[in-house]
């Protein structure tokens, strides 16, 4: 059950939108009706990959399978292998596809990628219902895998996107990764709102203005808040993995929450308006005691330039803006020439 102090869960624990936690479900799911299952992370790419590290599948043993880690690429060739028992029968191990020409060919890697993944056969020292309870308490984990002896550990963790794999262990995080406060509850915020949960966000829209509230329970993966956003984004508590939009056109209501944002480790603090609107936005954060370095780092206006005119297009130059700034983009050159193939090849 998904618990806050300072707002209400929607649709109760959907509001738990971490990738993973489906995953990990249906693998605890299985167990419990006494499947042999396998869970696969993706740990190294080479070239382009159609999964990044840290992707999850689990394999029954009887073929069904949850999450993917290669898109369709390799999931035939695993089902049919732990299927076999050729695979992480009692203990961990590594495999590896796309090493060779034939077998980017035959498994139909795209643009000549590579993956390594680790198979697990879990069992009750997989500690994966203890990981859950954890994930669902919003608690961000660290979960050590021995491949000698398929003993786990498990620690609090600061950070927020972490593999590590050196043959010997692998280190994964879980749980909410990204955060997304979204100040104003209009219709572009639920536009914002619902990309953001796709993307794997644990979003928190804050709207004071009750009149604003309407049909937000309709919305998955959202927790609504009626603090106010200064409050609000104390709690919050904002690390390196947060971002923070506001959206009112409410000075009172935007400028609350971007004086205590812009002073977090926040990756992003974006707001909507115009660049002289902005300009004037800036000038009244620096009487509010935010220095000229913390209100420069303000994105304003917000996202990227898409000549985006309706809310959904804006939304979408907002968290493409989040994206480009979330994997270390320069936002200072032109992205027109951004190389596709270096990443999701399969989707073309």
């Amino acid at each position: 059950m998904a618990v806050r102090l300072w707002g209400r869960p929607l649709n109760g624990d959907k509001d738990m939108n971490s990738i993973d936690i489906d995953v990990i479900r249906t693998a605890l799911d299985w167990q419990s009706r006494g499947h042999r299952v396998v869970m696969g992370t993706v740990v190294r790419t080479w070239g382009s990959a159609p999964r990044p590290p840290g992707s999850l599948m689990v394999i029954r043993g009887d073929g069904q399978v949850a999450g993917s880690v290669s898109g369709g690429c390799i999931e035939d060739d695993l089902i049919r292998r732990v299927a076999a028992g050729e695979l992480a029968m009692r203990l961990p191990e590594t495999t590896t596809y796309g090493q060779t020409a034939e077998e980017v060919r035959r498994f139909g890697l795209p643009c000549g990628g590579s993956v390594q993944v680790v198979l697990e056969p879990l069992s009750p020292q997989s500690q994966l219902r203890e990981l859950l309870v954890l994930i669902e308490q919003h608690q961000r984990v660290e979960r050590r895998l021995d491949m000698a002896t398929g003993w786990v550990r498990m620690n609090a963790s600061a950070e927020g996107d972490k593999l590590q794999f050196d043959g010997q262990a692998l280190t994964t995080v879980h749980g909410p990764r990204l955060r997304l406060l979204i100040i104003g509850g209009g219709q572009l915020s639920r536009y914002l709102a619902a990309m953001a949960v796709m993307l794997d966000y644990q979003v928190t829209v804050c709207e004071p203005r009750i009149e604003y509230h309407e049909g937000w329970d309709a919305m998955n993966g959202v927790t609504l808040c009626d603090q106010m956003p200064d409050d609000l984004v104390l709690a919050m508590r904002l690390d390196h993995n947060s971002a923070v939009v506001a959206v009112t056109h409410d000075p009172k209501l935007d400028d609350l929450a971007l004086m205590e944002a812009l002073r977090t480790p926040a990756f992003y603090v974006g707001a909507l308006g115009s660049r002289h609107n902005n300009a004037q936005r800036r000038k009244r954060l620096l009487e509010f005691d935010v220095s000229e370095a913390e209100a420069n780092q303000l994105r304003g206006p917000v996202g990227l330039n898409l000549g985006a005119l309706t809310p959904p297009e804006i939304a979408m130059s907002i968290v493409a803006e989040m994206t480009a700034m979330r994997r270390g983009v320069d936002l200072s050159q032109a992205l027109s020439r951004w190389d596709s193939s270096q990443t999701l090849c399969s989707l073309a």
